[in-house]
């Protein structure tokens, strides 16, 4: 059911009224809250299950580790507000006898204000309504104005609900929450131009975060969109490493690119390595792997279609070549497991051979040698992540290499593969453009907070009219930098 411009004005307002009431809160009503949408959520029966399974096609063991990471998330950024990480509190007192004096400077971070959160369509609990943007923008203390994703309307429902539920039992004022449902571009256009919306959260493709940034860009005041838009996820194989196990290698390649129909922002599409026996003892492995893995459905049509379009423009391009398909044909909705491979020249010359496939599709780069190798790293976009499969003589043998993709990406794993994101505080979820908007933000952990905040510095204030955090008694007991020390001590 869309929704007219002038109830989406009316729900941005509410949400600005609400801020204005939340900013003043005591910092533990705000925990509380967030605790309660993680019971809320908790509680959710079968129903939620079922009905994300229909709408999704994914299947129920997926998501009920993703309803137990949703609720995670929740608590463990609940967490964080009450340690204090998010609130970055740093003290430099005062020193009369300095020439000239020193004045007492304190600092904090206040949220920004509403937040529109867009849902992802990959993961319709961790990603979507009740995921991991809406989650850290309510740490920050801003009112969320969520866009149901059109692919999972009644999962994002129940979620909603339950997060409604827990405005309402934890006092916070209308507003503070808003779920809302369009079919069309100009809603969610309305809402990033709104002058009271001040930050996005988006999770999905290059073309639609973009498309977000320039209109937040246009704004008479800009305001951030924090977009992770995916990537190619480079994978290298380096020859040491490939000489010992290429076919166990292939076997784990092929369970990784395929995992999920290959649906996550993390698949690794892109297998780099050096042309010779060993690379093509992996190759030949890696056929006879993805020959045996049947098609599934992807998420919706819509999904499939892209898939199926994307797919088709990579192998139509020059000099490359369809290694292996699934030998099981695929059916109308279904991601076709491909994989395809290209000399590492071609993909010097042709920057489209580094274009996603949102699936189950990889491309093998042969390097003709070493120096072909640095040459096509230079030559990768910004990454959300890229895997090494090497031994320490590798690392040691391609220095080069490892320097520059060190500012490619968010993410570099070693003997790993990037599909799973574990949800803690050392986790770096976005990385250089294009991969998200502004690679210096994560949007996985607690550190997701920061997103949503600003700082703020009180010079010379009265101990009374200082929030919480900066009062010299430290009376929430968190970790503070007092005079570039950190304690949980009382000032003075």
């Amino acid at each position: 059911m869309d929704i007219s411009k002038e109830e989406l004005d009316g729900i941005v307002q509410k949400a600005q009224k609400a801020f204005l009431i939340i900013k003043n809160f005591p910092l533990q009503k705000r925990i509380a809250f967030m605790r309660a949408v993680a019971d809320e959520i908790e509680a959710l029966g079968a129903e939620l299950i079922q009905t994300a399974m229909a709408e999704s096609h994914l299947p129920e063991g997926r998501l009920v580790g993703e309803k137990g990471r949703t609720i995670f998330q929740w608590r463990s950024y609940a967490d964080a507000v009450e340690r204090g990480d998010s609130l970055d509190a740093s003290i430099d007192t005062a020193n009369a006898e300095r020439t000239p004096p020193k004045p007492d400077i304190r600092k904090t971070v206040v949220p920004l204000g509403p937040v529109t959160v867009f849902g992802a369509s990959n993961f319709p609990f961790a990603f979507s309504t009740a995921g991991g943007d809406t989650a850290s923008a309510i740490a920050a203390g801003c009112p969320v104005i969520v866009k149901a994703h059109e692919g999972h309307p009644k999962t994002s429902g129940i979620m909603a609900d339950a997060i409604s539920r827990a405005v309402e039992k934890s006092g916070m004022p209308e507003g503070t929450f808003a779920h809302v449902y369009s079919s069309t571009f100009e809603t969610g256009q309305q809402l990033v131009s709104h002058p009271l919306m001040k930050a996005v959260g988006f999770t999905g493709s290059y073309r639609g975060g973009k498309a977000l940034m320039d209109l937040a860009n246009q704004r008479q005041e800009p305001i951030p969109v924090f977009a992770e838009m995916g990537s190619v996820n480079p994978l290298y194989l380096l020859p040491n490493k490939i000489k010992s196990a290429p076919q166990e290698l292939a076997k784990q390649y092929a369970g990784s690119l395929t995992l999920g129909v290959g649906q996550f922002c993390t698949n690794p599409g892109l297998v780099i390595g050096v042309a010779g026996k060993d690379l093509d003892q992996f190759i030949e492995a890696l056929k006879q792997e993805i020959a045996g893995i049947a098609p599934s459905s992807m998420l919706n049509e819509k999904i499939a279609n892209g898939y199926a379009e994307s797919r088709e423009k990579i192998i139509g391009q020059s000099g490359v070549e369809v290694l292996a398909v699934s030998a099981t044909e695929a059916a109308k909705g279904q991601g076709l497991p491909t994989v395809a491979t290209v000399a590492g020249v071609e993909l010097l010359v042709n920057p489209a051979l580094l274009h996603e496939v949102f699936g189950p599709f990889a491309l093998i780069v042969q390097c003709k040698d070493a120096s072909e190798l640095v040459a096509v790293t230079e030559k990768l976009e910004g990454q959300l992540t890229v895997s090494l499969f090497a031994t320490n003589e590798d690392l040691s043998e391609n220095t080069e290499v490892l320097s520059i993709l060190q500012t490619k990406c968010g993410r570099i794993l070693f003997n790993n593969f990037p599909t799973g994101v574990e949800v803690c505080k050392s986790m770096h979820h976005g990385g250089p453009f294009p991969s998200s908007s502004n690679g210096a933000y994560t949007s996985v952990g607690a550190d997701s907070i920061k997103r949503f905040v600003r700082p703020l510095s009180f010079q010379n204030w009265p101990d009374e009219f200082l929030p919480d955090e900066l009062k010299s008694s430290n009376p929430l007991n968190i970790w503070r930098t007092v005079n570039n020390e950190r304690t949980k001590e009382a000032v003075g």
